[in-house]
């Protein structure tokens, strides 16, 4: 597979073609490269909510009536929106549930091995809530390592996608119960085909050359 082609080809797509949809092995695909996506001492500090209904679609886009309007169309003309959610605190419970699930699928050969996996964890966590005060920025973070799997995963799979922060997450917040179980709301990924009425499908692509971005030491 070609990544670089990949990458290239690949861009934010402005209006989408609301009679395809995504085929159901494509996405149970794409959802199951998302779950794998890497994070920081294996945190896995998210929760994703799909749509992919009408009905669904429509209570994600309330999130989008005041002051983002611009942004509704492509959540309800698009086969499936992805809500990438990131938890309000690291609690005890979802450590212990990472650590469990680790030891299910084998990744400790010792007692021992699991136990300075949990410390280390421990020690990234405590020291983004304690010393950098920082715990929910690096969640997010966590979670924008997670959008980055997916964008490069529909791409692959020759979907169309637009990651949207144009959205109120107090609202989406509210309408998925989020905050309730422990999540906020950060991102939100459209997934599809572009329609023709796409004017961004046939502009070039422009990034900085890489003499600007690149330093080698």
């Amino acid at each position: 597979m070609d990544t670089v082609a990949l990458a290239k080809r690949r861009y934010t797509t402005k209006a989408y073609d609301a009679s395809r949809r995504i085929p159901q092995a494509t996405i149970d695909a794409l959802l199951e490269q998302l779950r794998h996506s890497p994070s920081s001492v294996n945190s896995q500090p998210w929760h994703f909510i799909v749509a992919d209904t009408d009905q669904g679609k429509a209570r994600l886009a309330k999130s989008t009536e005041v002051g983002f309007a611009y942004n509704t169309p492509k959540i309800l003309n698009a086969s499936h929106v992805i809500v990438f959610a990131t938890r309000t605190d690291m609690t005890e419970a979802h450590l212990q549930a990472v650590l469990e699930q680790e030891g299910k699928d084998g990744r400790f050969r010792s007692d021992e091995a699991k136990a300075g996996q949990d410390q280390s964890r421990r020690f990234y966590v405590n020291l983004h809530r304690h010393d950098n005060k920082d715990l929910q920025h690096w969640m997010e973070k966590q979670t924008y390592l997670a959008l980055g799997t997916a964008l490069l995963g529909a791409a692959a799979y020759g979907l169309d996608a637009t990651p949207i922060e144009g959205f109120d997450p107090k609202v989406m917040d509210a309408e998925l119960g989020l905050r309730e179980r422990g999540f906020t709301s950060v991102v939100v990924l459209s997934l599809g085909y572009h329609s023709e009425e796409d004017f961004n499908a046939g502009l070039g692509k422009s990034r900085l050359p890489a003499a600007d971005v690149f330093t080698f030491l």
